[in-house]
């Protein structure tokens, strides 16, 4: 964090509230259930306070057996009664705090990157902005994770003032009688005020001092954070086994000492928090603590000499100094969040600039017609792209129309533009320039969501999930065992199924089954080729569908495309151009444009093309 920025208390209170209100609304038992279980949690004390004062003054006053007897009866009632209702509050919060840090937090900024627009979720500042919030939240418990620790510490502390102030308002009320000659000015009001603008600058000042430790914490924060990516990365480099072999064979392990040997790292015993800790924050942290202790000696001399002037006796003793001490204790924790509220301020500030992006991309309103013949017809009209923040267009001037029901390629160098081109026609971005029509209306006037179902994807980077083979293929909790089959078998992954011990409910990977299995590459793409065929939509896309599958397998997947596929719209992007052989159409991309187009004995016969170019770079491999 930059050291000079600073956020005011009325901000950092204005963000605090904000960040509360997100917290109940996306999890309102959670906020509820820690209010009730932390402010009763702080209550408790004061019953064993109360009743060990009543018993102590009985044991050396009147000492009467029925009345030592009910006391003890009633302690011990009341006693059973709070540990059980604890018990319950516990529980009850204790279940919904579960996970906290990663499940609901995560929860918070996983339906922001859900909802947000693909263009702003692409961009790199995207990804850092969400990368130092959660370094933020998991290295020290910035951000909406401090919130919480604050509501815990806030609701204890209000707890334990109210009940202290309960137990000591008769302190100040109890006279000391005239016979206790000059002792009697104890009696002037003057003393209660005093004792209390006592006790709450002394806690303010033993929690400035904490707070100037607080925040040079929060100030280095970009430093504790890059600290704790590297020993994350290098700390642990030996625990992974993908990377064993080449540990081995290079002594790879050798890099690692330079982090995890270098004593001046961050957190290492010469690093900037070592030689602060030993330095003006161990002073500060000392003198917070030795501040603190102060009170305690005014109080206990203040209790002291009512008591030894007759206004009180032994039992009330216990009482005053036990609830004035913990009375102490909650004001201090009061300063204390109010300190890390405005610590925690920039931190809350970056989370809300994320959660506040915009959602840009017009949404539509058009329905998509659902249509049993799948004709759905696509347009490129003069379609131009650039990125946000280039000056270099993507995609320049396309015009083109899908045929229904037809198989086409698309193929061209690295960078060429075809996957910008995919990402035009899934309306992941909009066109900088031109339009895309659906069955002739721009497809921007289409509700998303509905515009979206019409296709099918399998991209390079497609992920699959620690669940059964059935819901990974089926995308869901609920699904046709049929279907799940059908595809699967179609997708080629027939002879693996059969050889699966659970069948399509094995569960893949072991993350949550010690009996799951883990899958090749290309036994991989094909589940994901499998969940393609799953969802069924008139438009199916597979970016570069065999690049992790062996020739064999390839020529199988191939073999049965038009089996696959069916009467789906199939578009290939792909660096194999022997898939093209099997489409009735290609486009040649390069530099951003389509420069060819057609089929591939076509585009094959004119050696002054660029499909010519790229089939003899790939067939010189083939031929001798």
């Amino acid at each position: 964090m930059e050291k000079n920025k600073k956020t005011s208390y009325k901000q950092s209170l204005a963000y605090t509230i904000r960040a509360i209100k997100l917290l109940y609304k996306a999890f309102p038992q959670f906020v509820v259930s820690l209010l009730a279980y932390q402010t009763w949690n702080a209550l408790t004390p004061y019953i064993g306070i109360y009743f060990s004062a009543q018993i102590i003054a009985e044991l050396t006053g009147a000492k009467d057996p029925k009345r030592l007897e009910l006391l003890v009866l009633l302690a011990l009632g009341a006693a059973a009664a709070a540990s059980l209702i604890t018990a319950l509050l516990k529980k009850w919060y204790s279940t919904h705090e579960a996970g906290f840090w990663y499940y609901k937090t995560g929860r918070i900024f996983a339906g922001k990157m859900l909802d947000m627009d693909f263009a702003n979720l692409d961009r790199t500042e995207t990804s850092d902005a969400l990368n130092t919030i959660l370094q933020n939240q998991n290295n020290a418990g910035w951000g909406l994770t401090r919130i919480k620790m604050n509501m815990d510490t806030a609701c204890s502390a209000i707890g334990t003032i109210l009940g202290g102030i309960v137990l000591s308002v008769s302190l100040f009320a109890t006279r000391v009688p005239e016979s206790a000659g000059a002792y009697t000015v104890l009696n002037n009001p003057i003393f209660a005020v005093l004792m209390v603008a006592i006790m709450l600058l002394i806690t303010y000042i033993s929690q400035e001092l904490y707070h100037k430790v607080a925040k040079y914490w929060a100030e280095n924060a970009d430093a504790h954070r890059l600290g704790n990516r590297l020993f994350s990365f290098w700390g642990f480099l030996g625990f992974k086994t993908e990377m064993a072999a080449d540990m081995r064979m290079y002594s790879q392990e050798k890099m690692c000492e330079r982090f995890t040997g270098d004593k001046t790292g961050v957190f290492n015993s010469n690093g900037i928090f070592a030689k602060y800790s030993r330095g003006k924050g161990g002073f500060l942290t000392i003198a917070s603590a030795a501040v603190a202790v102060v009170y305690v000696g005014i109080v206990y001399g203040f209790v002291c000499l009512k008591a030894w002037a007759g206004a009180f006796g032994l039992g009330a003793v216990t009482q005053y100094i036990a609830a004035i001490t913990q009375t102490t204790s909650g004001i201090s924790s009061i300063f204390s969040v109010v300190s890390d509220t405005r610590n925690n301020a920039v931190f809350l500030q970056q989370v809300f600039d994320f959660l506040d992006m915009p959602n840009e991309m017009y949404q539509g309103s058009l329905t998509v017609e659902k249509r049993r013949d799948r004709k759905y017809e696509v347009e490129f009209r003069d379609v131009s792209f650039k990125y946000p923040g280039s000056r270099t267009y993507a995609l320049s001037h396309v015009n083109m129309k899908f045929e229904i029901g037809k198989r086409m390629a698309v193929v061209g160098m690295n960078g060429s533009g075809k996957t910008t081109f995919i990402k035009l026609l899934c309306r992941l971005y909009d066109p900088t320039e031109g339009e895309i029509l659906l069955n002739g209306i721009d497809i921007r006037k289409y509700n998303y969501a509905e515009y979206m179902m019409i296709f099918s994807v399998v991209f390079q980077d497609f992920s699959l999930f620690a669940l059964t083979l059935a819901k990974n293929v089926a995308a869901g909790e609920i699904y046709d065992r049929a279907r799940v089959l059908d595809c699967l078998d179609k997708a080629g992954f027939s002879d693996r199924l059969n050889s699966l011990p659970d069948g399509i409910d094995t569960y893949l990977y072991k993350d949550y089954n010690k009996d799951g299995i883990n899958v090749s590459g290309g036994e991989a793409q094909k589940i994901a080729i499998a969940r393609t065929l799953y969802k069924d939509a008139p438009f199916i896309i597979l970016d570069e569908p065999t690049a992790a599958l062996d020739p064999i397998a390839e020529a199988e997947i191939y073999e049965k495309f038009n089996e696959i596929v069916g009467d789906k719209t199939a578009i290939y992007i792909s660096h194999r151009l022997s898939s093209c052989k099997f489409c009735d159409e290609i486009l040649v991309f390069d530099e951003g444009a389509v420069i060819q187009q057609g089929s591939h004995e076509a585009l094959v016969a004119d050696h002054g093309g660029k499909y010519y170019e790229l089939w003899q770079a790939k067939a010189q491999y083939y031929t001798a």
